[in-house]
């Protein structure tokens, strides 16, 4: 009877160990490897995919934020617009207008019809002085 017990303990645990050998073997086969590839990239893949997802959501949420706090979506002025809480109590806030408008000028800096033209360092006294 216990050379009986032995032989079982031994035919199973031989049966086991080859099927794992046989496994790990085949793994190691062009068919196996190729499938362990597809399978890891089809991980990434979906991975990827809900990493996406993820960064979208949490961009429109922040876009949301700011939209809101700025007051593009409902038409009102917060203290992040321009002239935020002047504007928000009624008063006007300040435009371009006489000498601010020349000083912005893109011709601001261009001397006048007629002037001649001074170089940044050019040592000739100019014809105003």
């Amino acid at each position: 009877m216990r050379r009986l017990f032995w032989v079982a303990l031994g035919a199973t645990l031989g049966a086991l160990v080859f099927r794992k050998l046989s496994r790990a073997a085949q793994k190691l086969t062009p068919q196996g490897v190729a499938g362990s590839i597809g399978a890891g990239l089809s991980e990434l893949g979906y991975s990827l995919r809900e990493f996406a997802a993820d960064i979208r959501e949490a961009m429109s949420s922040q876009e949301a934020a700011l939209r809101a706090a700025a007051g593009l979506d409902s038409g009102s002025v917060s203290s992040l617009s321009p002239g935020g809480a002047e504007a928000a109590a009624g008063a006007v806030a300040p435009g371009p207008a006489g000498d601010v408008a020349a000083a912005v000028s893109p011709t601001a800096d261009r001397p006048a019809a007629g002037a001649p033209e001074r170089r940044a360092f050019d040592d000739r006294p100019s014809a105003d002085a």
